[in-house]
């Protein structure tokens, strides 16, 4: 029973120095005339740091401040603004009533559209019709002038 608490603590051990070890190749820090610049070299961050009591204290450097501030507003207005959708949109569709047959007023509306297109179109058929006959009609009528 002792080996394996002994085989456990070891184990983890191994795993808490392998993620320090990952952790410190993740950042760099070279030193400024002011303090410590950080970078991540994973993302490219870079933090101001100061030594203070014994401690070093970090910061995001302004203009990623700013920009980091910047797009959670702009992510806050868009999460706001798809709320404000969504909830328009659900009660759009409590207020809709549900698909089915036209009533007759819409029918007969409808039927009225299609029988005056039908009408119009077939009236232009006929001019057509009638523009094909006359030219035969004409040349017939003139003799041939030479």
């Amino acid at each position: 029973m002792r080996s394996i608490a002994i085989a456990t603590a070891a184990i983890c051990l191994s795993q808490v120095v392998g993620g320090a070890s990952a952790a410190e190749d993740r950042y760099r820090l070279e030193k400024t005339d002011n303090g410590y610049v950080r970078m991540d070299t994973q993302t490219g961050a870079m933090s101001l740091c100061e030594e203070r009591s014994g401690q070093l204290v970090c910061k995001l450097a302004a203009d990623e401040r700013d920009a980091y501030q910047d797009q959670i507003e702009q992510l806050q207005n868009s999460l706001k603004a798809l709320e404000d959708r969504v909830s328009a949109l659900e009660k759009g569709r409590i207020a809709m009533p549900p698909p089915g047959l036209p009533s007759e007023e819409e029918f007969e509306k409808g039927m009225g559209y299609m029988e005056r297109f039908f009408r119009r179109f077939m009236g232009i058929v006929k001019d057509f019709e009638n523009e094909e006959t006359k030219p035969e009609q004409n040349q017939q009528a003139q003799p041939n002038k030479t």
